[in-house]
């Protein structure tokens, strides 16, 4: 886990914007529409500059960065976690979040631009700002005391699937090397939920298995690439178990590959 600052450029939803404006009312503070939408466009800009992608919006984020901005208003002095509250994982996942890098940046600040130059001037936070790892945002701002509370929850999203789901994307990743895909996962399955060992489901004993957690879906681990492109296997079986030791409220996938 990381408290990195990132922001996104665009519209925020409505639903977001009433959701600042409840809180504005109870802290005193004013609708920060414009505040909020100006960093949101600020901080996204400088990622364009920079050349790293654009994020996406993530209503559940959002959530939590709101109700953690809440209480730095009602502490006063800021802090990324308070007596008796979860940290920013926890805090995100209770949102429903799901993530398998996730990112915080709080700050107090006259506007929404001198919030956004203070981070871009502290090499930490423009480091932070202009990270190629997150690819969501949640952002917050309430007026309080003078000024404006700002907080900014930022993550490299991970897409809730089913076992099912996981198997045919890790199979697509493969079908390319020519290697067949079996139809059925039961021994792939199994050796996903053993530490070690071959399976006892199915008939063929697998001439490598191999297996991996992660929290991205979108590439192949790379000893598993050179052995397909090797040559040495015709048929491989995909199969995606619950993961394992995943630390506090992070997302990850655990699969198992067998090449016959």
């Amino acid at each position: 886990m990381r408290f990195l600052s990132l922001v996104l450029a665009g519209l925020v939803p409505a639903t977001v914007w009433a959701q600042y404006s409840g809180v504005a009312q109870q802290t005193g503070g004013a609708d920060l529409r414009a505040d909020a939408e100006q960093i949101f466009a600020l901080a996204n800009q400088a990622r364009a500059a920079a050349g790293v992608g654009r994020l996406e919006w993530d209503p559940a984020l959002a959530k939590a960065a709101l109700a953690h901005c809440r209480r730095m208003v009602q502490e006063g002095p800021i802090a990324h976690r308070y007596d008796d509250e979860p940290d920013v994982s926890g805090r995100a996942a209770m949102a429903g979040a799901h993530f398998s890098v996730i990112e915080e940046n709080v700050a107090i600040g006259p506007s929404a631009e001198g919030i956004h130059e203070e981070w871009m001037h502290s090499a930490g936070h423009r480091t932070n700002l202009l990270s190629p790892e997150v690819d969501h945002v949640g952002i917050a701002v309430i007026a309080a005391r003078g000024v404006l509370y700002a907080v900014a929850d930022y993550s490299r999203a991970v897409t809730q699937l089913s076992p099912a789901e996981v198997e045919a994307q890790v199979a697509a990743l493969i079908r390319p090397s020519g290697v067949t895909i079996l139809r059925d996962p039961a021994a792939a399955r199994e050796a996903c939920a053993m530490e070690e060992g071959a399976p006892r489901t199915g008939g063929a004993t697998p001439r490598l298995i191999m297996r991996w957690q992660s929290g991205d879906l979108n590439e192949l681990p790379q000893q598993l690439v050179e052995r397909l492109q090797s040559g040495n296997f015709r048929a491989a079986a995909v199969g995606s178990c619950p993961a394992e030791n995943v630390e506090g409220s992070f997302s990850a996938y655990r699969v198992a590959v067998l090449l016959y």
